[in-house]
């Protein structure tokens, strides 16, 4: 599921508060949202880990480093911020809701001068061994450079969900290798 929303912005936008470049009308600011499932052969207990900032490093890759500002130590909860360097920028990452008990996980990250985005998780049991996970994007862009960045990463957001699926498949695989005598 996609959905595009272009709002233009308006002299009482937030981003006006900031100081930062304000796109003409012609250009408005992109709002998408992008949604997919991941089926992860896990049981839930062992899945949710894996879509926490500490979990996240054994399937993501090496570009995934989470510098935890709060806590300290660094640990998956609800209002815990930390930084994520890519290239020559620093995301600015917040876990909103935290919630084990509802299966509903979510984040909201900045970059700043470019795009704030939401990811919305929730997980849902399919059996003892398995669970499917459900991931919204939403990405607004903040300046007519965001548009564009916001505009490439949603179109790898549509096939994130193989991309995932394999990367969680192999760690799986790989810990039951470890498990076998």
């Amino acid at each position: 599921m996609k959905e595009v929303l272009m709002h233009p912005p308006t002299e009482g936008d937030a981003v006006s508060a900031y100081s930062q470049p304000i796109a003409s009308a012609a250009e408005p600011f992109v709002h998408i949202r992008t949604s997919f499932e991941v089926l992860v052969q896990a049981s839930y207990a062992e899945t949710a880990p894996l879509f926490g900032p500490i979990g996240e490093r054994s399937w993501v890759g090496e570009h995934w480093n989470p510098e935890f500002v709060h806590p300290q130590p660094g640990r998956d909860e609800e209002g815990a911020v930390f930084n994520i360097r890519r290239g020559e920028s620093t995301e600015v990452w917040v876990n909103t809701l935290f919630d084990a008990a509802a299966r509903h996980f979510q984040y909201v990250y900045f970059i700043p001068q470019m795009a704030v985005t939401t990811i919305d998780l929730r997980f849902k049991p399919l059996s003892a061994g398995s669970t499917q996970v459900n991931v919204d994007f939403t990405r607004t862009a903040l300046t007519a450079k965001g548009n564009e960045r916001v505009i490439a990463m949603s179109e790898g957001d549509k096939k994130a969900d193989k991309k995932w699926g394999q990367a969680i498949d192999a760690l799986l695989a790989s810990r039951m290798i470890g498990l076998k005598p």
